[in-house]
């Protein structure tokens, strides 16, 4: 069975000229698109691995399919929803989603176990349960987590803007807002409350935005938190549905997502951009540029260094950090997930309440206990998995981890890497596979496939030289950054994804959308009347 979505790049399947062309096929891609389709643009899209979806795609091995970065989503298994309405219309309502179990996710620190479940009030009473004394700080936790989920809109107008608008909003957007916006997570909990141990809970997702407590901004802990607090779901057909449900909408209107196809750098003259070059030499035309390969690949490999010296964006980028990468276990296992007990929820599993201290003692003593353990069970969360792969069951184990470690290979060739590095790796996966089996010891006899990806894996598939996930870091000063616009300052160049608003499924969509309106220009509401309408397609001018 393949995985592989989008059309292998011929240079007699182009078109002459486009409207719009797309480096990269992430979510954020793959929306703007989609969008831009539906308004009558004729959009190339432009992916250099064999597959489109970027973070969304899954891959196939020994008979097994595994997701390489939608572990879960919320807010989709709620038709009314902002996230929801956006895919329905970017998939002319053909993506489907399947709702977890009540309790989506489980948080371990230490020997203790905590339990998060959907739903507002179900939510707080679990917590309350654990931490009776607490009940006054939960309530205005969650209270404010809500508060930062009203008013986030507010905080990122100025991505749809045009781009001097949108820059001077920036500048001033941290006022408009409460003053945790501006705020780590640690410095916001520790006012609420003295317990170190429910801090640890409530941020017992930090593996979604890849920063521990005192490093992570408030307002984006809180958008994750929020985003989760009533479930997660997941693509019926796993998580390749993504990309297959988007890619027949950019079709409409003439456009086409190509695989094998690398981009080598920006075509600009003028400092206009008009095209693209190929890896293999080819060169495209089209009326606008889109980069959704990341604030600092774009910057770094697909803009001419003159250009980046001439705007200051080679200074600029020295003012954000790339986030973290991770270690992720794909393993494979006879049976069904009823006969071995997998459920439809995650654990996140830690070794103590300060995750700060975990990471740092990690980051310098690699037989230090992992500072994060994250295990999900997609073949559960598919209702169609069993059609697709009868008695099978896959699990999937990340943690964090330093690119340090990992700086010798750096450069070589993908699955040619040499004993020692095999050797590395086999370590680093039986530490994952101990903590996995110590919570389900029940699978360890049914076992049939294991592999691990490391940093070099995402610096070979995913364009990042550091092997980061989740693009920039979510740091107070990153979101300090006004300059940070879909709108660059080389004329017909613009940014999409998750680095002009958040990490993740739904902050890169949000990034699609905004980078579409602001794209746009005065013509920009039509996005929105798009999403308003829902489904049906809008005529093209």
């Amino acid at each position: 069975m393949s995985t592989r979505t989008g059309t292998r790049f011929r240079k007699k399947k182009l078109a002459e000229h486009y409207d719009v062309i797309i480096i990269g096929s992430g979510i954020g891609g793959l929306c703007s698109a989609a969008l831009l389709s539906k308004l009558g643009k004729k959009v190339c899209v432009l992916e250099q691995h064999y597959t489109a979806g970027g973070y969304t795609h899954a891959y196939e091995r020994a008979g097994y399919e595994w997701d390489v970065g939608v572990h879960y989503v919320g807010e989709v298994h709620k038709p009314w929803t902002t996230l929801r309405r956006i895919f329905d219309v970017i998939t002319d309502g053909e993506l489907k989603w399947a709702e977890m179990d009540p309790l989506y996710d489980q948080i371990f620190i230490g020997k203790n176990m905590y339990s998060f479940f959907a739903g507002r009030e179900a939510f707080k009473d679990e917590l309350k349960r654990s931490f009776p004394e607490e009940s006054d700080a939960i309530d205005t936790y969650v209270e404010m987590i809500y508060e930062v989920s009203k008013k986030v809109p507010k905080f990122f107008a100025g991505q749809a803007m045009p781009k001097f608008a949108g820059e001077m909003y920036n500048k001033v957007r941290g006022k408009l807002v409460p003053d945790f916006f501006n705020k780590t997570a640690y410095e916001v909990l520790s006012q609420l409350t003295q317990s170190q141990e429910l801090i640890g809970v409530l941020c017992g997702q930090w593996g979604d935005y890849g920063l521990p407590p005192k490093k992570i901004s408030f307002m984006m802990h809180a958008m994750i938190a929020k985003h989760y607090i009533n479930g997660g779901a997941y693509p019926v057909g796993g998580s390749q549905r993504i990309a297959e449900t988007i890619i027949p909408v950019i079709q409409q209107s003439g456009g086409e997502v190509f695989t094998y196809a690398g981009v080598d750098q920006v075509l600009i003259e003028n400092n206009k951009a008009y095209g693209v070059r190929l890896v293999k030499g080819e060169e495209i035309t089209a009326d606008s540029i889109v980069s959704c390969a990341g604030l600092v690949p774009t910057v770094e490999r697909l803009l001419p260094k003159s250009i980046v010296e001439k705007h200051g964006y080679d200074k600029a980028i020295k003012k954000v950090e790339v986030s973290s990468a991770h270690l992720c276990i794909y393993a494979g296992f006879k049976g069904t997930a009823e006969e071995l007990g997998i459920p439809k929820k995650n654990l996140w599993i830690y070794p103590s309440a300060d995750h700060d201290a975990n990471v740092e003692a990690y980051d310098k003593d690699l037989d230090a206990p992992m500072p994060l353990i994250y295990i999900s069970f997609p073949s559960a969360k598919d209702p169609s998995w069993s059609e697709r792969y009868p008695n099978k069951s896959t699990v999937e184990i990340v943690t964090t981890c330093n690119t340090e470690l990992f700086e010798t290979w750096k450069g070589s060739t993908w699955n040619q890497r040499g004993e020692d590095y095999e050797a590395l790796k086999q370590r680093l996966m039986d530490r994952m596979l101990a903590v996995l089996f110590e919570k389900m010891p029940q699978l360890k006899e049914h076992l049939d496939y294991v592999e691990l990806s490391t940093p070099l894996s995402t610096q070979w598939f995913q364009w990042n030289d550091s092997g980061e996930i989740l693009g920039l870091d979510h740091t107070v000063e990153r979101f300090e950054q006004s300059w940070i616009h879909p709108k660059t300052k080389i004329k017909n160049f613009y940014l999409t994804g998750s680095d002009v608003v958040t990490a993740g499924v739904g902050g890169a969509l949000m990034g699609g959308v905004m980078s579409t309106t602001a794209m746009l220009g005065l013509q920009g509401g039509k996005v929105m009347e798009l999403i308003k309408r829902g489904v049906a397609p809008v005529e093209a001018d």
